[in-house]
């Protein structure tokens, strides 16, 4: 997810509604423009080429970014349960998934400085300089020995690499695409989802041929092509001259939408419980019984759930409305914790509550922007959507580290880490409830 997507000369959601329309799109702000402002408006989304080759080599490229990438990020649990049984012992799981917050804070909060240096400067010189960081941390990281130096290289200069490489392409993509943007932009996702599936199985292998150092070299090696062939792809279309213009970190009106405040404040608990499935599921498997190898399967299985959940939802969110999806995908997330995870015992189990888990988890993830966007004047969009990753940056940093203390205080037993993972997401998608009934008051309105 990425709050440089759409940036605030962009257009919102294409949901067909009484309120005022920009072109085919949208817009449910309570701020109206001007009927000059309008028409100039629909003459700007209707220059977005909504396709041909430069715009779908940026899609490519995205792809590429995001799979080694937030793909990696995503493969935590991989790291979270190798260090609790090699390097990091000696310390306990709420302690180690402080690395992984720590990478998930830095990749939120640093969206909004990204996504402004992109308004000035495009997506290549931050995703080269992205490059050198990422890479950069993943060698480091490979010869760290103290708990001090993983929070350095693998939870901050990771978390700032992957913030540098997954927010500028996407946001990259948003200029070539108006129409079509949610399909273009579920496409490019999707990578994470397929990175987050490969990275524990190409990991699991090296580490048990190669040891910790070398494995995670190779990875960093790897990466490094890969971002090469993704930065020479991606390109962002230029703006017209009359858009160049200043605009502000910071609408006060922004708070004064209740629609928007009960976005943040859902997202908020949201966020909370989304990841800890990423973090723990691996030491959830061994701890039942199961080999690690089969742990790590079953995190690349809650990946490539979540790779159908950022293609087949925001498709058919054009047709039924992203509101509608995107909140019984968050609710459903959180049931399926409640109902599979917390009564999974055996390997079939799991893999199906992973898969289920994973398709809805991705498909929330894929249709937070394009719902922000929707009851955001095209003016702050990229104000709004940077305002709430900022927010929700806490509640991610800090969601590893309750659940491993929720573990430690329950003697091993996750039913208190899965209670939290479920009943935090089912919360946040009834708030955003309340934000959907204000665009519209209908329950099964097509918002």
């Amino acid at each position: 997810m990425s709050f440089t997507i759409l940036n605030d000369r962009m257009a919102a959601s294409p949901i067909p509604t009484t309120s005022i329309s920009y072109g085919t799109f949208v817009n449910d702000s309570s701020r109206s423009l001007s009927p000059s402002s309008l028409s100039g408006h629909e003459k700007d989304v209707d220059e977005f080429p909504d396709g041909g080759p430069t715009a779908w080599m940026t899609v490519f490229g995205a792809f590429l970014a995001l799979f080694c990438s937030f793909g990696q990020l995503n493969a935590f649990g991989t790291f979270q349960s190798w260090y609790a049984s090699h390097q990091l012992r000696d310390f306990d799981a709420s302690t180690i998934s402080w690395i992984g917050s720590i990478q998930l804070w830095i990749f939120f909060f640093s969206g909004g400085f990204i996504g402004r240096i992109f308004d000035r400067c495009g997506p290549r010189p931050i995703m080269a300089l992205g490059t050198v960081v990422y890479v950069t941390s993943i060698m480091l990281t490979s010869v760290a020995r103290n708990y001090y130096e993983y929070i350095l290289f693998q939870g901050i200069l990771f978390g700032l690499g992957v913030g540098m490489l997954f927010h500028p392409p996407l946001a990259a993509i948003s200029t070539h695409f108006n129409r079509r943007r949610a399909t273009a932009i579920g496409i490019a996702m999707s990578g994470s989802g397929l990175g987050g599936t490969a990275y524990p199985i190409a990991l699991q292998y090296l580490l048990k041929r190669l040891g910790f150092a070398w494995a995670v070299r190779v990875s960093g090696l790897a990466c490094l092509v890969i971002c090469a062939v993704a930065l020479a792809m991606v390109n962002s279309r230029p703006v017209p001259r009359g858009d160049h213009r200043p605009s502000p970190w910071f609408y006060s009106s922004m708070l004064k939408d209740t629609r928007f405040v009960f976005m943040i404040v859902g997202s908020c608990f949201i966020a909370l419980g989304l990841f800890i499935p990423f973090f723990y599921i691996v030491s959830y498997g061994t701890d039942n019984g199961m080999s690690a190898e089969t742990g790590f399967y079953m995190l690349a299985m809650l990946n490539a759930g979540s790779v159908a959940g950022r293609l087949a939802p925001p498709r058919l969110a054009d047709s039924i409305g992203r509101f509608a999806l995107l909140i019984p995908c968050a609710f459903l997330a959180g049931l399926s914790s409640l109902v599979f995870w917390a009564y999974a015992r055996s390997l079939p189990s799991l893999m199906m509550f992973a898969a289920l888990y994973g398709f809805f988890s991705g498909a929330f993830n894929a249709l937070i922007v394009p719902c922000i966007a929707q009851i955001s004047d095209v003016r702050e969009v990229g104000s709004r959507i940077g305002l709430l990753y900022s927010i929700i940056s806490f509640p991610s940093l800090l969601s590893g580290p309750i659940a491993g203390c929720l573990l430690k205080h329950n003697n091993g037993s996750y039913a208190g880490l899965i209670t939290l993972n479920g009943t935090t997401i089912i919360i946040g998608s009834l708030i955003m409830l309340c934000a959907k009934l204000r665009i519209d008051s209908r329950m099964l309105a097509r918002v």
